[in-house]
């Protein structure tokens, strides 16, 4: 028997050996999928990667707030039509990069992990659990003085110690999770503006920092916890803080004329770079509008690829090179709302400041990172023609393989989507509503819904789902991870979450040697 194998496999060997001699049919040879896939193929052969200790100048570190694969593969399908292609074949930004792998996302106390917990891996390189910020998972959830005891280095402060230039970018507010997982460090993410007595919210420590000189560029949401209850900003409102103190004033005073405090779009317009050695940007009260809404914003903001391109901009000035994290934070919360029209829009963008990024850096010195630091529960199913909308019904192909004229339906007798949701708060139809967040103030609504006549394409559309929860919840699968520059090449595979900061430390020299 066993002879019997080896010979089998030896004549299988040998025939794959005369085949490939041999002049493959005309049908392959002029397929363009066989022949982009040589094109590919040749491309990546040729890329050379410096993994050298400190080669990267550089490093930028790109987080898509919920972004799991299949959030990638409906932005991706969008944005292709967008540009009147059926999707499917289209690339986003960073899946041109040469190096990719997956990661593995759960915090030590969490199989489904939150934001704080994996943003704190990426940038301290251990992990912890859910709700923590900066801190050591021995300590329990909310216990100030114990948290004090366990700090966390971070990536960031690593640069500030060896005068690089450092700086956060997020649509969220500048103190959640992901952005303020670089400078904060606190037991429980909830402290935004207000902490225990003995601990310091997340606000000040931001303000406050000790290490180096500080972060230099700061731009996202979260004006109301830099101001106390007695300020009422130009969008009308009010602080938060209840302790009286004025952040910004102090963020001001703290370092002079040459520190720039912007809370609108003409600011950022009018922004002077040579002129500016600090930028703080705080352009919404709570977090930033969503992508589609942007244009309702009466006070103006910039979009995360034009501060992204402003932002290296600033820090291209540095002679030490720079450390970036730039977060495209409201993703999460188009999906947490169950509507995958702002979830999708808002990750095109975060391609698309992705590119800025490529677009104004060499990939000789500056390690461009981009992931995840969770996924949802997003699905994609049923069997759509080719090029079918990816927001829309479900139209499949007849028995000729060409679309059907109406939407597929379902053993219920009603039609349904592409892409829906595990859980959340299931269907509603807001129309040409741009906001997710209006959605709170509707009911949940379980099951499933006759939306033959409702335009599933809009914007106010919220995707069935599965399971009736008050809000869609995380998802606990890997996520991509993608990789151009020196050290890249370390980030294929499959890794812990908290690798990440050991590649950035590795190529951008953050660490001295044992």
């Amino acid at each position: 028997m066993i002879r019997k194998s080896i010979a089998a496999a030896l004549a299988c060997a040998l025939s794959t050996a005369t085949l490939a001699t041999e002049k493959l049919p005309e049908s392959q040879r002029d397929s363009h999928w066989f022949n982009e896939a040589q094109a590919s193929l040749q491309q990546a052969a040729e890329v050379e990667i410096n993994n050298k200790r400190g080669a990267a100048r550089n490093v930028i570190l790109f987080v898509g707030d919920g972004m799991g694969i299949s959030t990638v593969t409906a932005a991706r399908i969008l944005a292709g039509q967008q540009q009147g292609l059926d999707g499917e074949e289209y690339q986003l930004s960073f899946e041109k990069m040469p190096f990719a792998g997956l990661i593995k996302t759960y915090n030590t106390n969490q199989q489904t992990p939150d934001s704080a917990g994996t943003a704190t891996a990426m940038v301290t390189g251990v992990k912890t659990k859910a709700g923590f910020i900066g801190v050591g998972e021995s300590v329990a959830r909310g216990d100030c003085k114990a948290s004090l005891e366990h700090p966390l280095t971070t990536a960031l402060e690593l640069a500030e110690t060896r005068g690089k230039g450092t700086g956060i970018i997020s649509t969220a507010r500048i103190t959640h999770a992901t952005p303020a997982s670089t400078y904060a460090k606190v037991p429980e993410r909830d402290w935004e503006y207000s902490a225990p007595a003995g601990c310091r919210d997340i606000a000040a420590q931001l303000v406050e920092m000790n290490v180096g000189d500080g972060i230099d560029v700061i731009m996202g949401g979260g004006r109301r916890g830099f101001l106390p209850t007695s300020v009422t900003d130009l969008e009308g409102a009010a602080g938060k803080r209840e302790d009286g103190r004025n952040l910004v004033s102090e963020w001001q005073k703290r370092y002079g004329e040459n520190a720039v405090y912007i809370e609108d779009k003409s600011g950022f317009d009018k922004l002077n770079i040579q002129s500016t050695d600090k930028l703080l940007g705080l352009f919404q009260p709570s977090h930033m509008r969503y992508e589609a809404d942007r244009h309702n914003d009466k006070a103006g903001e910039p979009s995360l690829s034009e501060m992204t391109a402003k932002g290296i901009e600033l820090l291209k000035r540095g002679k030490e090179g720079y450390f970036l994290l730039v977060e495209g934070g409201r993703i999460d919360h188009g999906h947490h709302a169950g509507n995958a029209y702002n979830a999708l829009h808002d990750a095109v963008e975060f391609a698309k400041a992705v590119q800025v990024a490529m677009d104004n850096t060499d990939a000789k010195d500056t390690l461009i990172i981009v992931t995840a630091d969770h996924s949802h529960t997003f699905t994609i199913a049923g069997y759509p023609t080719r090029g079918n909308p990816i927001l829309g019904k479900v139209i499949g192909n007849d028995e000729r393989g060409e679309p059907r004229k109406t939407p597929d339906l379902a053993s219920d007798g009603k039609p349904y989507t592409t892409v829906g949701y595990a859980n959340g708060q299931g269907f509603a139809d807001l129309g040409r509503e741009t906001d997710s967040d209006n959605r709170r103030d509707t009911h949940t609504h379980p099951g499933r819904a006759d939306i033959s006549e409702v335009n599933t394409r809009n914007p106010g559309f919220f995707q069935e789902a599965l399971v009736p929860t008050s809000g869609e919840t995380h998802g606990g699968e890997d996520v991509g991870i993608w990789a151009r520059g020196p050290g890249s090449q370390l980030l294929s595979g499959t890794h812990e979450q908290n690798y990440i900061f050991h590649v950035m430390a590795h190529a951008g020299g953050l660490l001295k040697r044992k």
